[in-house]
């Protein structure tokens, strides 16, 4: 019985061997990928920035003389008209310049006067031979040096009623006050602002941006939204890209013209919206993104021998979800979207291809 068993045994041992020599060994299936196919799409990007709302034309007011601040007549936000009085400082040095030059002014008339006279009588005795030459010529040039004598005192005058005209600070234009800088009994210096006036008129929605968003052209005007009512929509033009940086805080200011007939208030927080202009570009979905070398890359699938391999790109800028390919990636290129984890340069995959999105 024994002999039987192992008989059997052996018997099953060389069948079971044979089948497998048979059979040879079996081959790794393919790993399965999801792809995509390159090709570019006009691609539409745009932005929004806050900003505020300020006058096209905004003047600092100070006063052309120094002294103590007596009235403040305005607040902050209230309107005022062209030639109203704002503020004024103590006048009593001025007035007392005016006194002096007035003075001046009259004593210089009065010597004015009295040349005048000796020169006409002068000019008489000239005439009938009593007097000489030579007095007459002196009574002239006494005539004519009392002459600017008066010019030079008619100025000193004038400039000290200047003076005290400056002692009174007034809007220049129509507008609304937007800031004040000194108080009553302050002593203001000479050009040291005292009120900011926005003037009546058109407006700007002003931003400060950083450099990159207006490296790329603009598409046709844009809009200006307030926050505290976004369903109100102005449209927009942008007048005016400042050429310089602002060293403390590394961004450009941007003026974009609103019309005067909008309904923006001065100093209102507003966000503005543009688009630049379409290009055709190749965008990946964020899942077909590698690195090879430290450096973005992706997976190409080779259409022939459907072996993969890296490729190093780069990139043009990132969206929600996806890239955008500047360089690396061409029209009709198979790229691997799904099941990059895991490959291995030469590896061959099995796939169904798909226009990107």
């Amino acid at each position: 019985m024994r002999t039987i068993l192992v008989a059997t045994a052996i018997v099953c041992a060389i069948g079971l061997g044979s089948c497998s020599d048979e059979r040879g060994p079996t081959e790794p299936t393919p790993r399965q990928v999801g792809v995509v196919v390159a090709k570019p799409e006009p691609l539409v990007q745009g932005g929004a920035i806050t900003g505020e709302v300020r006058a096209r034309v905004q003047t600092d007011l100070s006063f052309r003389v120094s002294g103590k601040i007596i009235e403040r007549l305005v607040e902050v936000g209230q309107s005022v008209k062209a030639g109203q009085l704002l503020a004024r400082i103590d006048p009593e040095e001025q007035k007392a310049d005016l006194d002096v030059a007035a003075a001046n002014l009259q004593s210089a008339e009065a010597q004015q006067t009295q040349a005048q006279l000796a020169y006409d009588r002068q000019q008489s005795l000239f005439r009938t031979q009593v007097t000489t030459r030579a007095a007459l010529d002196q009574a002239q040039e006494a005539l004519l040096t009392a002459q600017a004598s008066t010019k030079s005192a008619q100025a000193l005058f004038e400039t000290a009623q200047d003076t005290l005209s400056y002692t009174e600070l007034k809007a220049d234009a129509d507008g609304v006050i937007t800031a004040r800088n000194a108080e009553v009994g302050q002593v203001a210096q000479a050009a040291q602002v005292v009120f900011t006036l926005a003037h009546d008129g058109d407006r700007d929605a002003v931003f400060e941006v950083v450099e990159s968003a207006f490296l790329r052209p603009i598409d046709g005007d844009g809009t200006v939204t307030l926050l505290s009512n976004p369903s109100q929509k102005i449209a927009a033009k942008v007048r005016e890209i400042s050429p310089t940086i602002d060293s403390s805080t590394g961004t450009i200011k941007v003026k974009v013209a609103i019309s005067s007939d909008a309904p923006i208030p001065l100093g209102a927080p507003v966000v503005g919206r543009f688009n630049y202009v379409s290009q055709d570009v190749i965008q990946l979905p964020w899942s077909a993104m590698t690195s090879k070398g430290g450096k973005p890359a992706v997976w190409i699938v080779d259409p022939a021998s459907s072996a993969v391999s890296a490729r190093a790109v780069d990139v043009a800028g990132y969206e929600t979800g996806s890239f955008i390919v500047k360089s690396g990636v061409s029209e009709g290129d198979v790229v691997v979207t799904d099941g990059t984890k895991f490959l291995r340069a030469g590896e061959i995959v099995s796939y169904v291809k798909e226009a990107s999105k």
